[in-house]
């Protein structure tokens, strides 16, 4: 089956076409500044050249006007027309307490995904809008979302509950709903099946580390725990988010500082993490060679984190009765070798024994197994792949109702 796999943002459409048979992406881009002068798409079909041409893309069904012609033409394209397109999957951000799993899009689905506006509001109406633009493109092709939040769905009332009064709880919504579940849900997957493939009696902690972080407890294939909650605030820094912090700092900044509700959730989210600590950006690439050349505050920012991501592990430990495997995934946990060594320094008593020459392989798209052979606990770095998740569940839900 051909499937698109769509990511919509407020002003962006990114894409990948799957031949979910062979599980090959078949063409890749992304529809630039939306609704924005300077517009443009970027496109790349598997064995040929990367395009980018400016063009007028008023909104989200023009963008997905633009793939559609993109992807049958002769010269850039890879299908032959666009009836060869059997389905398409959107990535959802959020799913409120809705949807606890992939869903087939009908109108009913979408009255309840708008609910879901308070909960992301930067991302929902971005989403609605992508979902209408290829409804609008292809209007006889079903449509699949997959949501984010839905592994996280699987958590116990006492892990996903704050202290906070139950009728906040029963009013708003407000729980711990975390992020980057496709991720997470990825990447767990394939350390069972290089466990043997059985999930049950497994013990996994996924870290998914990169701008935007979160560490998630997985037991028998399930998640129990995460670190994301109501929003993509709370857990480890990140790259210029503050993460887990007393909430009382928050009152406290704003009289200090005179700042607005909505500024200082700006500041929390945007001008903090290892961006604020560090002093050199956000970019863990500008944060280490400031490390390297003696910088004191980016190496504070790194150790920081390293701190948080072996606390996290220590406590899911604990939360699981054991731990079986360690995986490193996203922008840095692929790439950064200091982070991962750090992170899992002192870690020994858990069974958690790292060899450091596999550590610091170059780049890799297959998962390295880091520990070393005596480790009682695994310790991998898998890349991840949530368009593939998206891909797979679009074509098991739409070939469930053929």
């Amino acid at each position: 089956m051909k499937v698109l796999v769509v990511n919509a943002g407020s002003s962006s459409l990114k894409y990948q076409l799957f031949d979910t048979e062979s599980e090959a992406v078949l063409a890749k881009g992304n529809c630039e500044r939306i609704g924005i002068d300077g517009s443009r798409i970027i496109h790349k079909t598997s064995g040929k050249e990367e395009i980018s041409r400016p063009a007028d893309i008023p909104n989200h069904s023009v963008a997905m006007e633009l793939v559609v012609e993109m992807l049958v033409d002769g010269d850039t394209g890879c299908i032959g027309s666009v009836d060869e397109i059997e389905a398409i999957g959107h990535r959802v951000v959020h799913g409120g307490p809705y949807f606890a799993e992939s869903v087939l899009l009908t109108d009913e689905v979408l009255a309840v995904l708008e609910k879901c506006n308070s909960y992301a509001p930067l991302h929902t109406p971005a989403h609605i809008m992508g979902i209408k633009g290829c409804k609008a493109a292809m209007p006889e092709v079903p449509e699949v979302l997959v949501f984010d939040t839905a592994f996280h769905q699987t958590m116990e009332q006492k892990a996903y509950m704050y202290g906070v009064s139950y009728d906040m709880y029963e009013d708003y919504g407000i729980r711990r709903y975390g992020a980057h579940g496709t991720s997470h849900r990825y990447v767990s997957g394939e350390m069972i099946n290089i466990m043997g493939g059985k999930a049950e009696g497994t013990k996994i902690i996924t870290c998914h580390i990169g701008n935007g972080s979160s560490i998630t407890a997985i037991k028998d294939g399930r998640c129990v725990d995460t670190s994301m909650g109501f929003t993509p605030l709370d857990g480890i820094m990140m790259g210029t988010r503050c993460g887990a912090i007393d909430p009382a700092i928050v009152p406290f900044i704003m009289d200090k500082k005179g700042f607005s509700p909505a500024e200082a959730e700006t500041y929390l989210n945007k001008k903090c993490g290892l961006d604020g600590i560090g002093g050199v950006g956000s970019d863990s690439r500008d944060v280490e060679r400031a490390m390297r050349e003696g910088n004191e505050r980016a190496k504070l920012a790194f150790d920081m984190l390293c701190y948080q991501i072996k606390k996290f592990i220590g406590s899911y430990s604990a939360a699981m009765g054991g731990l079986d495997a360690i995986v490193f995934t996203a922008g840095i946990g692929e790439h950064t070798p200091y982070i991962r060594e750090n992170s899992l320094a002192g870690l020994e008593y858990l069974g958690v024994k790292l060899d450091k020459e596999r550590n610091t392989f170059g780049h890799s798209n297959t998962p390295v197994k880091l520990s070393s052979d005596d480790s009682r606990v695994l310790v991998y770095m898998i890349p991840t792949n949530e368009e593939l998740v998206i891909a797979r569940d679009t074509a098991k839900i739409v070939s469930e109702t053929k």
